[in-house]
């Protein structure tokens, strides 16, 4: 048996098999001057691969004081934490971050705010 992997492929044990999937739903950390909405274009960074994604949902924002959820959340501001939905360009192969931080962990990307900081 011979097996074809290349850089960024996922090795793992049926038992042990991750989530593939373009649409995932995380609790992330906004640590941009821009707010993020729902319908925003980012890039996800994920293990070795950076892919173009959109947030399709903003689902909640936590209040860092009271731990409370406000799910009427039209944005999140800078260091704000809150869920979302966001949709990859293509199928991302992850773990849930409190089985494997390595795979279950990303970082979003404003493209818009790179480039500006670039010129």
């Amino acid at each position: 048996m011979t097996f074809d992997v290349s850089r960024g492929d996922l090795i793992s044990r049926p038992v042990d098999a991750p989530t593939v999937a373009r649409e995932l739903e995380a609790t992330v950390c906004w640590m941009a001057d821009q707010p993020l909405r729902a319908g925003d274009r980012l890039l996800i960074k994920h293990t070795t691969r950076t892919v173009p994604a959109i947030v399709t949902d903003l689902l909640d924002r936590t209040d860092v004081d009271t731990l409370q959820r406000d799910t009427t959340v039209q944005s999140l501001g800078l260091n704000d934490i809150g869920r979302v939905r966001l949709r990859a360009s293509v199928p991302l192969v992850f773990d849930r971050y409190r089985e494997n931080r390595a795979t279950g962990s990303f970082i979003l990307i404003d493209e818009s705010s790179t480039a500006r900081r670039q010129r």
